[in-house]
């Protein structure tokens, strides 16, 4: 069942979801370690960013399971926040993917429905040709220390 709030729009609650994911924190002023008459501020988080999910989402939007959120998505009446929701998520983990590691991204992505696709065409056809050319520029590159002028 969908949650029983009627007095905000999901659109405002999802934007309020990406906002709680963000954390909450405080800045205080830290004593420069070298000089302790010197101050700065630092940010100190009093509850840690999360990472956006579809079932943390759910949760936060008040559903009691993602297959409710899911049937919800398909056939409620904020269908269309709800699909905007979850591309918003998508979105994030599709940013990951340029991320040194981008394991735990690439299998988010694919239980939720992407799929790697490649290219199946053989024969002829389906050949491509590439033509490499190598130009050289610059300095003659040193064989030995010997040949190295300062």
């Amino acid at each position: 069942m969908p949650p029983t709030t009627t007095t905000r729009p999901y659109g405002t609650r999802i934007a309020r979801y990406f906002e709680h994911i963000k954390g909450d924190y405080h800045f205080e002023d830290v004593p420069d370690k070298k000089d302790a008459s010197i101050t700065t501020k630092q940010k100190v988080y009093d509850r840690e960013p999360e990472p956006p999910t579809l079932t943390g989402l759910a949760l936060f939007l008040g559903f009691t399971s993602l297959q409710a959120f899911e049937v919800y998505e398909q056939t409620g009446f904020y269908a269309a926040q709800l699909q905007m929701g979850r591309l918003m998520i998508e979105a994030e983990y599709e940013k990951r993917l340029h991320y040194q590691s981008a394991t735990g991204a690439i299998f988010a992505l694919k239980t939720l429905g992407w799929k790697e696709q490649h290219d199946q065409s053989t024969g002829i056809d389906g050949l491509k040709s590439i033509s490499i050319t190598i130009t050289t520029s610059g300095p003659k590159v040193a064989q030995a220390e010997k040949e190295v002028d300062l």
